[in-house]
């Protein structure tokens, strides 16, 4: 018996058109869009407003708005229309490939990149084990022999297709034996010397790293040379020169990299080194070097990481390097070229003259030096050794002094009720200074000097500003002091500062300010890879988003117990965060620099000592707020430094004294348990004898609440 199916086929040209654009928006449903900015640049190409595009697709301005930023992404039916739209533009207005740019400024690649997205992906978390070595279905190098790894347990495997340049990964740690691992592989490397090793990593190894953003430049691949593998290419195992920190000039590797025409940097073949030559056809070369036994990795940020096997270290550091960056220098360092690979500094743009591709400033980026105002500006600085003799001493009218909380409470402030109480209980804010840097407007234009400005809690930069006047609870420290005492008299201050005296209920009225019109949340992108790359590295952890109170203090208690590697990579991720907002405004260095000397930084468009000192602003205020809420509901801090505040407790954990609303969820605008940027976490606790007896003392019982010293161990 033959069986028939009877299917209902539409005839007229209408039905059958509606037909085929119902299985194209399924189709488009599927389909990748581009990248924000690629949508962006499609737009402004074509000379279409955000509101002729939202007209034309039957949407508010704001929704065209979030899927050019990439907030949000456009669903059926409307996702099938907005890829029809762009198709038709990108026709018509294709992106720039290979733009003829100068080197110096960017440098064009001749393969075709990978798309990369705005946020690039979070590593999937693997189970909590042991360190593993990575074990991958990734080829081997293109030449060098290749062997797996020894079988353990699997590593984090990262989401997203594998750049087929890129192959092996971001680095390798070079062992003395030739091998270098990867992370998965271990590659077979001949190389006896540095120059050699060079070559064999440019022509062989298949390393290196995707740009972060389209605009940007591709990671050079990093060699990290252990102790034995320094021996085999014939470096000294500690450098002498313990100032410098580098080779000498007649070392006989240097002599080989100059006869084999590699170049170096300024700084010379020291714990981290960069051997080049000029970018040939748009391609660059260079390899980045990392030597652990010179000291490359500080212990700081790094832990015990310079003591792992080969196999465990090239896991640490490529994890890192997945999550964040790969390294080119300290955390510090690293934490700056975050910064630049997110908001690169140019982009190709059309010379509509001569119709040639040429370098241009890239829109919300620092895309130039900037001098700093006269009250920004450090001592050191040109600027204030040509206003103030060398042993003159700043005065708060004189100097922005925006800097984390260091405050003690007088004893004597002491309530009855309050040492009547058993524990001191310190709580910690985590990775303040990120979440102080989430959508926070900063300025990246140059300052201008306004005298009797209005105070515009929008615009940001730096004010002199009467705020003394203001009343605070003198058991609470001082918004406006890092030493949390009242002011004397007019000060300057950051935006974030002034506007928080404006929410207070003062009449603000600055005297002079330096602002900067142009601005914009340049660190945004910055907060937003690292938080993923803390929050992925805590939830292999054990510690996890959503998790209750006592399940989170639980597992607190024992989450760098349980992978030592996977802690490593968070201390190095917190070091980047502090390290990265410190080196906004870093001082000279070396014995070299005389007073009023300009240093190397300063020619940085990345140094921005403003920016600092808005984002430590910003931290210290959002402390204060939380302790004004807290202290509405009777509750007093003993001690701040920094991020972490002291209270008297019955018990001793947070939750002993943390105030909950009455149907027993934690006070708004409080602290509040948990593992994200900007909740909290229990930093310690001790006899609240003890906590007393530290401020008769005068020293902060919020430094060693742990036990230990805050800054030894790197709080």
């Amino acid at each position: 018996m033959i069986r028939t199916e009877v299917i209902s086929v539409p005839h007229g040209q209408d039905e059958l058109f509606a037909s085929v654009d119902a299985l194209l928006e399924e189709v488009a449903a599927q389909e990748a869009l581009p990248d924000p900015e690629e949508r962006k640049r499609l737009r402004e190409a074509s000379g279409l407003s955000q509101e002729q595009v939202a007209r034309a697709l039957s949407v508010r301005r704001e929704t065209i708005t979030g899927w050019e930023s990439g907030r949000t992404d456009p669903r059926p039916p409307k996702r099938a229309a907005y890829i029809r739209l762009l198709e038709g533009l990108a026709a018509r207005h294709p992106a720039p490939a290979g733009p003829a740019v100068p080197e110096a400024i960017m440098e064009p690649v001749t393969t075709p990149e990978p798309a990369v997205p705005a946020s690039p992906p979070v590593p999937v978390p693997a189970p909590a084990k042991a360190l593993p070595v990575a074990e991958t279905d990734r080829p081997p190098a293109r030449r060098p022999a290749a062997k797996r790894a020894p079988k353990r347990e699997p590593a984090t495997v990262l989401a997203g297709a594998v750049d087929p340049r890129f192959e092996n990964g971001p680095l390798a740690v070079l062992d003395g034996d030739g091998n270098a691992y990867t992370g998965g592989l271990v590659l077979d490397c001949p190389a006896r010397t540095v120059a050699s090793l060079v070559d064999w990593t440019l022509a062989d190894a298949g390393l290196g790293a995707p740009r972060l953003h389209r605009s940007g430049k591709d990671a050079d691949p990093l060699i990290v040379l252990t102790a034995a593998a320094v021996e085999r290419l014939g470096l000294p195992g500690r450098l002498e020169d313990r100032r410098g920190l580098r080779l000498p000039d007649d070392h006989k590797v240097l002599k080989q990299l100059a006869k084999a025409k590699w170049q170096l940097t300024r700084r010379g073949f020291g714990p981290w080194a960069r051997v080049y030559r000029p970018a040939q056809g748009g391609r660059r070369q260079c390899v980045q070097f990392a030597i652990v036994p010179w000291g490359a990795l500080d212990t700081r940020a790094w832990g015990s990481a310079d003591q792992l096997p080969p196999a465990d270290l090239a896991h640490v550091l490529g994890t890192y390097a997945a999550r964040v960056i790969t390294p080119r220098g300290s955390t510090a360092v690293s934490g700056l070229e975050l910064m630049t690979a997110l908001r690169p500094p140019t982009r190709a743009v059309k010379d509509e003259a001569t119709g040639t591709w040429v370098s241009g400033p890239m829109p919300g980026s620092l895309t130039a030096t900037a001098d700093p105002a006269p009250p920004e500006a450090p001592d050191e600085h040109p600027t204030v050794a040509a206003l103030y003799p060398r042993a003159h001493r700043r005065t708060p009218d004189q100097v922005l002094d925006e800097e984390a909380y260091e405050w003690i409470r007088d004893v004597d402030l002491l309530t009855g009720e309050e040492c009547a109480k058993v524990y001191a209980v310190g709580i910690d804010v985590n990775m303040a200074f990120a979440a102080a840097a989430n959508r926070l407007i900063v300025g990246t234009g140059p300052a201008v000097h306004v005298k009797a400005p209005v105070f515009d809690k929008k615009l940001p930069g730096s004010w002199l500003v009467d705020l003394s006047h203001v009343v605070v609870d003198p058991r609470l420290p001082n918004p406006f002091t890092p030493h949390g005492a009242r002011p004397s008299g007019p000060a300057w201050y950051a935006t974030p500062t002034v506007a928080y005296a404006l929410e207070l209920g003062d009449d603000v009225r600055p005297i002079e300010a330096y602002v900067r019109t142009e601005n914009g949340a340049y660190l945004d992108p910055w907060y937003t890879r690292l938080r993923d790359a803390y929050l992925a590295t805590m939830d292999e952890l054990g510690v996890r988003t959503g998790m209750s109170e006592p399940d989170f203090l639980a597992a607190m208690k024992t989450h760098k117990q349980t992978d030592p590697g996977r802690s490593l990579v968070l201390s190095a991720i917190k070091a980047t965060v502090k390290g990265g907002i410190g080196k906004l405004r870093e001082r000279p260095q070396g014995v070299s620099h005389r007073y009023g000397e300009r240093w190397p930084a300063l020619e940085r468009p990345t140094w921005r000592p403003d920016i600092r000192a808005a984002v430590i602003s910003s931290a210290r205020i959002n402390m204060h707020r939380k302790m004004l809420r807290l202290a509405g509901a009777g509750l007093f801090p003993l001690a701040v430094l920094s991020d972490c505040a002291v209270y008297p407790s019955d018990g001793p954990s947070p939750l002993d004294f943390l105030p909950r609303t009455e149907d027993g969820k934690p006070l708004p605008g409080g602290f509040r348990l948990g593992v994200s940027p900007g909740m909290v976490k229990h930093e310690g606790t001790q006899d609240l004898t003890w906590a007393v007896r530290m401020l008769e003392e005068g020293h902060n019982p919020a430094r060693h609440i742990k036990g230990t010293d805050a800054s030894v161990d790197g709080e």
